[in-house]
């Protein structure tokens, strides 16, 4: 495995490789939990639900476009904790759409093109297994007892806070309906409630790679403007696009009275801001070299349609 991920240098195969593995270590780790049903079924339902999955793909690009400009062979036991920060995040995301979906929160009944978790298992349940997901992402970093510690406890240190400032966003966003937010306060909500995660992807690819202290400031400037990028984008989409493109309700934000970038800059000016964010990531990753993973992956979800 780690002679093949090696070689992949075009992004199309990255996804493609991600398709199978992260799968196999999600499934892995919710079999492990032994959830009792329909709790484990909510679960792998929230988890197979699709999605472009752009979290653990940037760990997994992080990690190899760092190994590959310090030219360090790749190891079994890097692959491992990679595969582990790949689900975490991805699991710590499941659980905060399944959460946001709920009738208290968004209340919306469509994600990703299908039915949300409580709409399928009940709110009860949907609320459960939001609850599990993020305890058994926190679980696949810890790993078990007789494991290195300090890679789990550097990827924890970096996840953790993340997940919890992905909440004070949610919390901020909330609060922030039916009120006129400006610029700077809106960019404050979002680089928590959509940023951190982004962030937190990046970080721990970097951490499997051991990026010294020059690269990862790098990749928390690249991290810090994809993620504000991608929720500038959202609010774009959110009025450009119809639900069956977007998988989920559009026109959401209108209906809860949201300030969005749309609101402050018109879909145009919106789309430049998107842009030069997008831009801006490129240029905290161009020493890495000319068109790297990470640069592709700001490529791709500069055209994104969903």
């Amino acid at each position: 495995m780690t002679q093949s991920i090696q070689q992949i240098q075009m992004l199309g195969e990255l996804q493609t490789w991600q398709m199978t593995h992260l799968s196999d270590t999600i499934d892995q780790a919710l079999t492990q939990a032994a959830l009792p049903s329909p709790l484990d079924d909510a679960c792998r339902y929230a988890m197979s639900n699709g999605g472009k999955r752009v979290r653990p793909l940037l760990v997994l690009a992080t990690f190899l476009t760092v190994s590959a400009h310090t030219s360090r062979p790749i190891t079994t036991a890097q692959m491992a904790w990679v595969l582990r920060a790949m689900a975490a995040v991805e699991m710590i995301h499941g659980y905060s759409l399944v959460h946001d979906d709920l009738p208290c929160m968004d209340d919306d009944e469509l994600r990703r093109g299908k039915p949300t978790c409580h709409v399928v298992y009940g709110e009860g349940v949907a609320l459960l297994a939001g609850d599990a997901l993020q305890s058994i992402a926190f679980e696949v970093l810890a790993g078990s007892s007789d494991e290195p510690s300090d890679i789990s406890l550097k990827l924890l240190q970096t996840l953790v806070p993340r997940a919890r400032r992905m909440v004070t966003g949610q919390m901020l966003d909330i609060e922030g309906e039916q009120k006129t937010l400006n610029q700077d306060e809106l960019e404050a909500i979002h680089r928590d409630k959509t940023g951190a995660l982004i962030e937190a992807s990046v970080m721990m690819g970097g951490i499997c790679a051991h990026a010294d202290d020059t690269m990862m400031q790098k990749l928390g400037q690249y991290a810090r403007s994809v993620g504000l990028a991608f929720q500038v984008q959202d609010d774009v989409l959110d009025v450009t696009a119809d639900t069956a493109t977007l998988g989920k309700p559009a026109g959401s934000d209108e209906k809860l009275e949201k300030s969005t970038y749309v609101k402050l800059l018109g879909v145009d000016g919106a789309r430049r801001y998107a842009d030069q964010l997008f831009d801006d990531a490129e240029q905290a990753v161009a020493s890495f070299g000319d068109d790297n993973l990470l640069s592709q992956i700001v490529q791709w979800l500069q055209v994104r349609a969903f």
